[in-house]
């Protein structure tokens, strides 16, 4: 009587080839990266020194490049997955908040911010989750965009923290990056909210519609 382990049917051969393939492409494999990147960026931002937070900050920046570029590479090459659909915003989420943790546990930031954007984090991620089982589709408002942009930029600076000296070629300035990037992750919190008040009201209205047959006018946008 033979020992041997039978071949798997078809479809689970198939199935785990498929998973072999997303993971193995080089836009997940770039989301990945980021994910990685996160506790180097964390364990050098404890260290809490002018030439950690430096370092930091340029690991930071290389795992903000990869968002940008594992999009572009999926979308250009046709490599866009179920998979990459889910880790690239779960990364974007993780590198997000562990930066925003720590510095809050440095003092670098209050951490009624670090609530603040984390509240606003799971309540959209919960609200797409109902619409997409709902059918719903909802448009992306330019503020979420903003936000993501000057959020990216402020993070650089709340990471660097110090006060660096920076030589422009025709002065030389101390600029303080802790300051600038408080600023700015506050400048991104107003586009954070109010680009998640008009999800939720994109999100009301959809509803609204579907339950009453394509009735339901339009909202209308206030600029």
């Amino acid at each position: 009587m033979s020992s041997a382990t039978p071949p798997l049917p078809p479809p689970v051969t198939e199935l785990r080839r498929s998973i072999r393939e997303e993971v193995t492409n080089l836009p997940n494999l770039l989301t990945l990266g980021r994910i990685v990147l996160i506790p180097p960026v964390m364990v050098l931002m404890l260290l809490d020194t002018p030439l950690a937070a430096y370092l930091a900050a340029w690991l930071f920046g290389v795992a903000a490049a990869t968002d940008f570029l594992d999009g572009y590479l999926a979308r250009k090459r046709g490599l866009v997955s179920v998979l990459g659909q889910l880790l690239d915003p779960l990364a974007d989420k993780l590198i997000v908040m562990a930066t925003l943790v720590v510095a809050a546990e440095l003092g670098h930031i209050p951490g009624w911010f670090v609530v603040l954007v984390l509240a606003r984090e799971i309540s959209i991620t919960g609200l797409r989750s109902i619409a997409s089982q709902e059918g719903l589709t909802i448009a992306v408002s330019s503020g979420g965009k903003w936000k993501t942009a000057l959020q990216l930029c402020g993070l650089v600076g709340l990471i660097l923290h110090y006060p660096y000296r920076i030589d422009f070629g025709f002065t030389a300035q101390v600029v303080d990056f802790g300051a600038m990037g408080y600023a700015l992750l506050l400048v991104s919190l107003v586009f954070s909210l109010t680009s998640a008040f008009s999800y939720f009201r994109g999100f009301l209205h959809a509803m609204a519609l579907k339950k009453l047959g394509g009735q339901v006018p339009p909202p209308v946008s206030r600029s």
